[in-house]
């Protein structure tokens, strides 16, 4: 009898599960007595973690995603959004990339959907805001902090030019930090190309809302953090609250207010909007309420595991397993072999995991680890930072393009221009169409 399996997402778990289900049940998969198929917006997979170095032009866009349909060659990947969740008739409605939506029925679904920006109704942020959870934010991010640059070489305009060169990120997090470190490495390192921009005229400026940074190395390291952050020049506003930013105008909570074109949001993430429409348990935080072995909770046949699932941790009674890159990829071996148990109607094991530890980059040659209680900055952190997430890309050919990537940038100086236009690709020949009916 064929089984069709139907995995909501390709990121982290789903691409990581499908990998691991099309080893395991090659031969299943070879006679078509199991199906799989991935439901997900994107034809690829991005690996986050990297994207602050793409932003800052130390790695190439392309060279942070996995292509789902080379990497999984006996999956079907289907391109769109999942609507609904008819689990009690085991089908979902599929909202393909162009066409009419359609049901497809599934023996077992994997909730894998991730998460997205979590926003806050304040006045002005679509008006400059832009997230950081895609290549596309990572590379539009870089390209509008390199157009501004030319913007404030370009004017005489004081206002003007302040504006242009005020960049705002809200949120503290590993998300925040790294994409800030990041780019205002990348932007001091390009002030040497502008005859009047110096370092100095660039204002960064971290918004926290606790009383820290980078909760997850630990006090000690998110202090180290701080002042290095603060020894860059870089303002850190702890206990601080956006207001409003309408226009551009930027209020903050501790009473001071400025002009700035450009606001990073990373103040945390939420689950994707899909748990919200099917007939799946949620817990109180909104995700699906998932069991220790990673199966939804009451139901049969249904798994979830990542950013969209309150997974227990069952090495800390009383908590949930935090929504990051390490669990998602480990829940995701577990989750593939409970498939495989729950298929040949075997018991399922329960996710445990040994915490590793936290890394995270600040700009070239620096960072910060905390890794099995040991702790590391500088270039050594830095360098196990890289380390670890090569080791964790998915496939031998991401990991050796990352590698030349990285070798390229010992020997020549990064690239520091702005291709903005690819953004809005028509423009020209609108304005070029306008000119000749004129």
């Amino acid at each position: 009898m064929n089984k069709h399996i139907v995995i909501v997402g390709g990121g982290y778990v789903g691409l990581y599960t499908a990998l691991r289900l099309q080893r395991t049940l090659r031969r299943e998969l070879r006679a078509g007595e199991v199906n799989i198929t991935i439901i997900d917006p994107q034809s690829y997979m991005t690996y986050q973690p990297f994207l602050p170095e793409a932003a800052a032009g130390n790695l190439s866009p392309r060279h942070l995603v996995a292509p789902l349909r080379r990497v999984l060659p006996k999956v079907r990947i289907l391109n769109g959004t999942v609507t609904k969740v008819h689990h009690a008739e085991r089908t979902v409605t599929f909202q393909p990339a162009g066409g009419q939506a359609r049901d497809i029925s599934y023996d077992v679904i994997v909730m894998a959907a991730g998460s997205i920006s979590r926003t806050l109704p304040i006045p002005g942020l679509t008006d400059i805001g832009i997230g950081f959870k895609t290549v596309g934010e990572a590379i539009a991010l870089r390209n509008r902090v390199l157009h501004l640059l030319d913007v404030a070489e370009s004017t005489d305009d004081p206002e003007v030019r302040r504006r242009a060169l005020t960049f705002v990120v809200v949120g503290a997090g590993f998300a925040g930090v790294e994409a800030l470190a990041e780019l205002e490495d990348m932007a001091k390192d390009s002030t040497r190309y502008y005859r009047n921009i110096e370092p100095s005229d660039l204002r960064w400026v971290l918004v926290e809302a606790t009383d820290r940074v980078l909760p997850e190395v630990g006090p000690e390291m998110g202090k180290w953090t701080l002042e290095q952050l603060r020894e860059r020049g870089i303002e850190v506003k702890l206990e601080t609250r956006l207001e409003s930013c309408v226009g551009g105008h930027v209020v903050l909570s501790d009473g001071s207010a400025f002009e700035a074109d450009t606001l990073v949001w990373t103040a945390g993430v939420k689950p994707s909007t899909v748990v919200n429409s099917g007939d799946l348990p949620l817990d109180e935080r909104g995700r699906i309420k998932t069991t220790a072995a990673l199966t939804v909770a009451g139901t049969k046949g249904a798994f979830a595991a990542g950013d969209v699932a309150g997974v227990p941790d069952v090495t800390n009674p009383g908590q949930y397993c935090a929504p990051n890159a390490q669990h998602a990829v480990r829940q995701a071996k577990v989750l593939a072999d409970n498939i495989v148990r729950h298929l040949r109607g075997e018991q399922l094991a329960d996710y445990r995991h040994k915490y590793v530890g936290s890394v995270a980059g600040l700009g070239l040659h620096q960072g910060v680890a905390n890794v099995y209680g040991v702790k590391l900055r500088g270039f050594p952190a830095w360098f196990m930072h890289r380390t670890y997430h090569l080791s964790r890309v998915p496939t031998l050919n991401r990991k050796v393009r990352v590698v030349v990537d990285w070798t390229l940038a010992l020997f020549f100086k990064r690239e520091t221009i702005s291709l903005g236009e690819v953004e809005h690709p028509r423009d020209g020949f609108r304005a070029a169409v306008a000119t000749m009916r004129r």
